[in-house]
Formats: C-alpha cells, sequence, structure tokens
C-alpha cells in the first residue's frame, strides 16, 4: 500500500530527518539512502521497517544537517603546505593567495573526520524512525478503510447482480425450450415427442447453472466475512476472488441467453475493479 511518514530530530549539534515512503509491491523492496557515518546501524534500521511495513516499494532517506558551528571537514594543512611549496617550485613569481586557492582544490586537501553515532544519539534516531513508521502505517490505514469501503459496494453489486441472475433464469430456461421447439418445428418433420423432451432435458441439464449460483452466492459471503476480520487477509480476499471469477465465467458460459449475458458482464467488469485494488491490501 502506498504511504508518506517523516519525521525530524533536533540534536545538539545538527538536525536529522527521516522519511519513509512506501508503494505497492507484492513483496518488501528496501532502498535505503543514509550517510556513511550511519551504514553500521542501517541493517538494525532495516529490520525495524521491515517488521512494521511487511511489503512494499519503500524508499527510507536519513538527512543530516549540521546546526553546529563546527564542522566535521578540516583543511589538511600538511598537504596544502605540500602543494603550495610545488607551485612554487613551477613559477616562483606567482601569488601565495593564487597558490593557496589552487591547492584547496587539490585531491586530499580537505579530510573529513568519521564521527561516532553513541547510543544515546541512535536512541533518539530510532524514536525518530518509528514515529515516521506511525505516520506511514496511519497514512495506510485511512487508505485501507478507503478500499473496505469501496470493496463492500463492489461485492454487494455482484450480490444484487447474481440475485437478478437468479431471478431470470426460469425465464433463460423458458427462452431456450422455445428457442429448440421452434428449430424443430421449422424442420416440418414428424418427431417423436417422447424422443424429444428425453434430448431436451439432457440439453437444458448442460445449461443448469444451479450449483454455479449457489457456490457464487457462497464465494460473495465468505469475501463479505473475510474482509471484516481485523487481519491482514489481501492473499486471501485475491484467492476468494479467483473462485469469484470462475463461477461468473461459468454462468456466462452456460447462460446462452443474452440478458443473462450483460448481467455477467457487469459482474466481471466489478470483480475486476476489485482484484485491481487487491494489489493495493497486506
Amino acid at each position: 500500500m502506498t504511504g508518506f511518514g517523516k519525521s525530524i530530530l533536533q540534536l545538539p549539534t545538527k538536525k536529522v530527518t527521516l522519511e519513509v515512503k512506501s508503494l505497492n509491491s507484492k513483496n518488501l523492496d528496501l532502498n535505503a539512502r543514509i550517510p556513511s557515518q550511519y551504514r553500521e546501524k542501517e541493517l538494525q534500521m532495516r529490520n525495524t521497517i521491515a517488521k512494521s511495513l511487511v511489503r512494499g516499494k519503500v524508499d527510507f532517506g536519513l538527512y543530516v544537517e549540521i546546526t553546529a558551528e563546527e564542522t566535521s571537514t578540516k583543511i589538511n594543512e600538511g598537504v596544502v603546505q605540500d602543494y603550495i611549496k610545488q607551485l612554487q617550485t613551477i613559477d616562483s613569481s606567482g601569488d601565495l593567495t593564487e597558490y593557496m586557492k589552487m591547492a584547496v582544490r587539490m585531491p586530499d586537501a580537505l579530510k573529513t573526520v568519521r564521527e561516532e553515532i553513541n547510543d544515546e544519539e541512535f536512541k533518539a534516531i530510532n524514536g525518530a524512525l518509528q514515529n515516521a513508521l506511525k505516520e506511514i502505517d496511519a497514512y495506510r490505514t485511512d487508505e485501507g478503510l478507503a478500499l473496505e469501503k469501496d470493496f463492500n459496494i463492489r461485492i454487494k453489486n455482484i450480490g444484487e447482480l447474481l440475485e437478478k441472475v437468479i431471478e431470470m433464469d426460469p425465464e433463460r430456461i423458458e427462452a431456450v425450450r422455445e428457442r429448440l421447439q421452434k428449430a424443430v418445428s421449422d424442420l416440418k418433420e414428424e418427431v417423436d415427442e417422447n424422443r424429444f423432451e428425453q434430448e431436451l432435458i439432457y440439453y437444458l441439464e448442460k445449461f443448469d447453472i444451479t450449483e454455479e449460483k449457489v457456490r457464487l452466492a457462497n464465494h460473495v459471503k465468505y469475501f463479505t466475512t473475510t474482509l471484516a476480520t481485523p487481519d491482514s487477509n489481501g492473499k486471501k480476499l485475491g484467492f476468494i476472488s479467483q473462485e469469484i471469477g470462475r463461477e461468473i465465467n461459468t454462468i456466462g458460459s452456460k447462460s446462452n441467453y443474452a440478458p443473462m449475458q450483460q448481467l455477467v458482464v457487469q459482474m466481471k467488469d466489478e470483480l475486476e475493479k476489485i482484484k485491481e485494488q487487491l494489489l493495493n491490501v497486506l
């Protein structure tokens, strides 16, 4: 599910910003962008995120802004002085200021003092990460409630269309019977009425959808019941929707009646919308 969480932590010498963004994905795909001095804690932070978000394409960013007057980057005096000496050897008539400008641009002229992370600082950062995860979880919860409302509407529509199919079924059977009788009468041939009735019954049994109607009604009810549980049932709902699709397709193939096939198309449309959104459910 999609979501975004952000937390800002103000430390004595720096401001730390943590951002977590998630997009839909079947598995957990975590991409972390953090400064080098926090690499030793990366695995621990990854585990914290994985436990909270379970799955999704997740981008985690940790950004540090130094707010103190001191900086961790220092001028490497010995290296700079050596560069100036070399430049003066090449051209002794040059200005020292110009040599200084050139020297500080040379490789290794600046050095960064690696700052160790103390336990108190990481504890504060981990707390900020937890806050960001709570924020993204709240975002996901709101989206989940919207999806639940949409699912209930869609599955209710399928149930109502099924009721119309059930009401229409006797009419369909009668229409099929009349169509067959007309086809036989158009042949202008004498037929054995008993044999005709036997063949008609056999033919109508092939188009009987009683079992499909019962199974589809049960699957719709099961979908609604599963949706109402507090657990994460994205995959389970996906399996149920597949079973719903099978019954709808079978009804469509057996119906042999245009008005009923129109209802089947409407049920398929509602089911496809459910399947699209189920990709967003954990």
